[in-house]
């Protein structure tokens, strides 16, 4: 599986939403400051994942972005679902198999999907968030919202 600049900027601008306190609101444009997307894209990002129930939009001057829930209730694969990124590597149309070979290969590629799949529905905004702080303290850094 290989995640598309898509992807990349709709899990960074929602993991830069759960580092705000009581995770938001936050304009589309602070977020594309700090992590260095285009605001126009972002926006349609953030559309996406509107419609799809994980974030919020709030009206008004002091309004924006946040997240719909808590970051251990969105997972990684929530999130590239939302933007229509395709969580498994497997073909659809997969050829019908005419030797044991065949098979064994098609089988491989479905059970290593199912993982991957399984892997990116496990792993939520909290567990990248906790993985960023522990290498920032790894590194002796103060904490940062640039994802």
């Amino acid at each position: 599986m290989k995640l598309t600049t898509k992807g990349h900027y709709s899990v960074k601008a929602l993991l830069d939403l759960s580092l705000q306190p009581k995770y938001g609101p936050v304009s589309v444009k602070a977020i594309a400051k700090r992590q260095d997307i285009p605001a126009p894209y972002l926006e349609k990002l953030l559309i996406e994942m509107r419609r799809a129930g994980l974030v919020k939009s709030i009206r008004g001057s002091i309004g924006g972005y946040q997240l719909a829930r808590e970051p251990a209730k969105i997972s990684i694969g929530q999130i590239l679902e939302a933007v229509g990124e395709k969580v498994t590597h497997l073909p659809l149309n997969s050829p019908e198999p005419t030797q044991a070979e065949d098979w064994v290969t098609l089988t491989l590629w479905q059970r290593l999907n199912q993982k991957l799949k399984e892997a990116l529905y496990s792993i939520t905004l909290a567990d990248l968030y906790y993985d960023a702080r522990s290498w920032q303290a790894s590194l002796g850094e103060e904490a940062n919202f640039i994802v």
